[in-house]
């Protein structure tokens, strides 16, 4: 269970507040206690990080016209009621006003854990959701989420800013795994459609019938709109617009002409997974619909292009996976980057990310190597180990920075720290931070 959820018990006896709390804390979450309703409120609001257990019969405000409150800041915040022996149609009305569940006492403490267990999942669910949905919403969170330094990685941001206002429509090259869908929704949220809806329908997962009700009408039973229409003054986002049947392609064409004015009232993103050798996103559409959505065109570059972008991500998810599974991020070797480097990718970031979360469970059973994980995946993918070879100095600099940044990451931007582990003087540390764009701050 994540260290900022909590739990408020709120109780006018002090005895109860204190036995509940005791409990739950020796459960393993983080509690606070409240004497009173409006104590509590100066305290709980809407994306509180935690639950709320409440006694119904308070002095002051009671605890239904408490949960009454906190139902109109948050409806989804999980609210257990604990009620006193006759209460029980008091406890069903809470219910129906949106409480959690409810205890009757005296009550089982084995059930309080277990109320408090399944109530904390599934807060800890809707906040998850609502910080991707702000995540999804927040062009700089999304920008900030295609990391890299390399200059593709550069590049591809400032298309997407400039696209982004240009407010046509745009289609998304790439191999698999490379983001494509991330930077989609970075062109929405980058845009002055920011806020307005961003729609995602794959052409892939529908028969064409179903496909053309879904993106032009009559709706299927249990919508209310088809895609077009939903969608209408944000974004309509294709996935596999490759996968379009020709029929579509035509209506879809139609409909992109028929628009009025310079500004379309829906712009369209589609992004191409062609897979197939030798065979372009081009080859599967019509030509002029593949003109007018590739007017503005992006390819996002696959994973074995971004030099030592690779390393830099590689660490990234490797850390990310150690603090998940509790255990050390697996160090790595001047061998294994130069074959992180090397390594041909062509599952690209995807592949990646499933690389470090097998290194970092490998290394929390004390055993395995990098290389010994690529060479894996290679015989799998039938694909060789290493790419052309780069010059000894990229590797060497590629190695250099990864071992600074994982130094500064480890020691929390304690600058005396790192020249003590690395024996670097302070001048040259400097100077190799700033050579490859390391900054003090971001380890704080």
């Amino acid at each position: 269970m994540p260290e900022t959820m909590k739990i408020a018990i709120i109780d006018d006896e002090q005895d109860m507040r204190q036995s509940i709390s005791q409990w739950l804390a020796l459960s393993g979450y983080d509690t606070e206690t409240f004497a009173s309703a409006e104590e509590a409120l100066k305290v709980i609001g809407a994306d509180y990080p935690g639950l709320v257990v409440c006694d119904i019969k308070m002095p002051g405000m009671d605890g239904m016209t408490l949960l009454k409150r906190l139902m109109s800041m948050d409806s989804a915040l999980p609210v257990i009621m604990i009620t006193g022996h006759g209460d029980v149609p008091m406890a069903v009305e809470a219910m129906r006003i949106g409480a959690y569940d409810f205890m009757e006492k005296p009550f089982n403490p084995e059930r309080m854990t277990d109320l408090a267990k399944r109530a904390a999942q599934a807060r800890r669910l809707t906040l998850d959701n609502r910080t991707l949905r702000r995540e999804l919403s927040d062009g700089t969170v999304l920008i900030r989420k295609l990391i890299g330094t390399s200059p593709v990685m550069e590049r591809l941001r400032e298309d997407i800013l400039d696209l982004a206002q240009a407010d046509g429509h745009v289609l998304i090259d790439g191999e698999t795994g490379t983001g494509k869908s991330l930077v989609a929704h970075a062109l929405h949220a980058c845009g002055p459609r920011a806020g307005k809806t961003f729609l995602t329908l794959s052409c892939a997962a529908y028969g064409e019938d179903d496909l053309a009700a879904k993106l032009f009408g009559p709706p299927p039973e249990g919508t209310t709109l088809p895609a077009v229409e939903e969608a209408r003054g944000g974004t309509l986002c294709l996935e596999d617009i490759e996968a379009l049947p020709t029929t579509l392609q035509a209506r879809l064409l139609t409909f992109i002409n028929e628009q009025q004015g310079d500004v379309p009232e829906l712009r369209i993103i589609a992004i191409c997974n062609q897979q197939e050798p030798d065979k372009t996103c081009e080859d599967s559409m019509r030509p002029d619909l593949f003109y007018r959505l590739a007017a503005m065109q992006i390819v996002v570059p696959p994973l074995r292009q971004r030099g030592e972008d690779i390393l830099t991500l590689f660490n990234r998810f490797a850390e990310q996976f150690s603090e998940e599974y509790g255990c050390e991020a697996p160090q790595v070797s001047a061998k294994e980057a130069a074959q992180l480097l090397q390594a041909p990718w062509p599952g690209n970031v995807r592949q990646l990310i499933n690389t470090a979360e097998r290194a970092v469970l490998q290394s929390r059973r004390g055993g395995g190597s990098i290389v010994s994980l690529l060479l894996d995946e290679s015989e799998e993918m039938g694909q060789a180990i290493t790419t052309e070879g780069k010059p000894l100095k990229e590797y060497v600099e590629a190695f250099e920075r990864m071992l600074i940044d994982n130094t500064m990451r480890r020691h929390k931007g304690s600058i005396a720290s790192v020249m003590e582990e690395l024996s670097l003087p302070r001048r040259t540390l400097n100077e190799k931070m700033a050579k490859y764009g390391l900054s003090r701050s971001d380890y704080l």
